[in-house]
């Protein structure tokens, strides 16, 4: 555990903070006592190689075939991946971490609920860059508040006049130029974050290492449902099409399940030692 512990780049010097913030979703989580955690590097050198594997193989199909509609229409499909991919990883994280909670006697129950704080973190950063792009919008539109509401503010403490209407025109054109700065900043933002949470699996590992082997599955399966009706993103030979957008689930779901085996045959974890039972 200290070895993950060393100095990451102090707060004070330069980048300190980006580095702190970044350092959070990285280094392992402090796990009480009680809570079992294993770092087996076949897993993880496994899922690395699955992950390389998998942007090589999407790279080559959009590289080797035409798209089937336009880049504005793929781009915007992969957006609403995304999407869909946050939403299913929130509600399965939300099941799951519930079922464990309910399924494990109160000690094991109070030992789960004390690991929740970096999952909830991962919900508000994601609902945090969608909500600042709303109100950045709103802004813009003059629904938050507008001019003759600020006018109304400044005249109420100036008197009505030149003053209060230069002041409110002021700082409408600070808000207005501060909502575009806000706007611009939060969509890669929202980007980034979305897809730091579905790296991470919103970091129910922290919950319980099982959690994630379980989760993955849902997520890739429920995409391969979202793409099959969605239509094919390229116009790629049916064989070739359907190949890879089966690789994908299957390849996952049987990494998945290989984990979970491995931690109940070499780690001596399962779901019935994850539930205290």
């Amino acid at each position: 555990m200290s070895g993950t512990r060393a100095v990451f780049g102090s707060r004070s010097q330069p980048g300190g903070a980006v580095k702190a913030f970044f350092r959070s979703w990285t280094v392992e989580f402090e796990y009480s006592p009680m809570a079992e955690h294993v770092e087996d590097g076949l897993v993880t050198w496994a899922q690395r190689g699955r992950t390389v594997l998998g942007l090589v193989a999407a790279l080559w199909l959009i590289v080797a075939y035409p798209l089937s509609s336009g880049g504005e229409e793929f781009v915007l499909g992969k957006l609403v991946e995304l999407a869909l991919a946050c939403a299913v990883l929130a509600v399965g994280s939300l099941v799951g971490v519930t079922a464990f909670l309910v399924a494990s006697p109160p000690g094991r129950r109070r030992d789960f609920a004390e690991r929740l704080r970096r999952p909830l973190s991962a919900a508000l950063l994601l609902v945090s860059g969608p909500l600042v792009m709303w109100l950045s919008f709103t802004t813009l539109k003059g629904e938050l508040i507008s001019g003759g509401d600020l006018k109304g503010f400044f005249s109420a403490i100036t008197g009505p006049g030149f003053i209060s209407s230069a002041l409110a025109f002021i700082a409408l054109a600070v808000g207005w130029i501060a909502a575009v700065i806000v706007l611009i900043c939060s969509v890669p933002y929202t980007l980034v974050s979305c897809y730091a949470c579905v790296f991470t699996c919103l970091r129910v590992a922290d919950v319980h290492q099982l959690l994630p082997a379980l989760l993955s599955p849902l997520l890739v399966w429920s995409l391969f449902a979202f793409q099959v009706l969605s239509g094919p993103d390229v116009a790629a030979p049916p064989e070739v099409l359907y190949s890879f957008m089966l690789g994908g689930p299957l390849s996952v779901t049987a990494l998945s399940v290989w984990e979970v085996r491995r931690l109940r045959s070499h780690h001596g974890i399962n779901l019935r030692s994850a539930l205290g039972r």
